[in-house]
């Protein structure tokens, strides 16, 4: 489902990760992983609302999987905002406008980076209703599925049509490919 043509998210991006997985317990503090899948979002920003949207399975919040992340999705010269998480500090020495906003410089009840959060609730929201759990191995092709649902909420014939044009690029998924246990 993902278009061979995209074009890198341009202007002003929201980025953020989150972790995906069901409750675990045991687990302190907010980095903790425990057996949760870390994804990288980014998510365009026009005006109030949301633009495009990336999703991005990483292996760790270090420096190099975050800035792999936004150099990988973000067109240079665009202004990015991050929360003030140091692995995010190495976009100020790229051609980006990094403009990190510290949780203090927000406001009691206002949200720090509202288009990334609202993009993740709705993907959390999606997975818990329509898959129910979803095994790391299958995990990036939900992710494409739902970027793809994403960039195309607003026009449901043209995404019919994307996608028909899309499976046409491709050979067949064979049932075993499907079904293929993760080594």
């Amino acid at each position: 489902m993902v278009a061979p043509e995209r074009t890198l998210l341009r202007d002003e991006v929201e980025v953020d990760e989150f972790f995906l997985g069901g409750l675990e317990e045991g687990l302190k503090g907010g980095r903790q992983r425990g057996k949760k899948a870390l994804v990288g979002v980014a998510v365009e920003v026009r005006g109030r609302g949301s633009g495009r949207l990336r999703l991005s399975i990483l292996s760790n919040a270090t420096a190099d999987s975050l800035t792999a992340l936004v150099t990988a999705t973000t067109a240079t010269g665009a202004v990015v905002h991050t929360d003030g998480w140091q692995g995010y500090k190495r976009l100020g020495t790229l051609d980006y406008e990094h403009r990190p906003l510290p949780r203090s410089s927000i406001a009691p009840g206002d949200d720090l980076l509202p288009r990334a959060h609202r993009a993740v609730s709705n993907l959390k929201a999606w997975m818990h209703g329509t898959h129910r759990g979803v095994s790391d191995q299958h995990l990036p092709v939900h992710l494409d599925e739902f970027v793809f649902r994403h960039n195309r909420r607003g026009t449901p014939m043209a995404a019919f049509q994307t996608l028909l044009g899309l499976g046409a690029l491709h050979e067949p998924t064979t049932y075993a490919q499907l079904t293929k246990r993760a080594a």
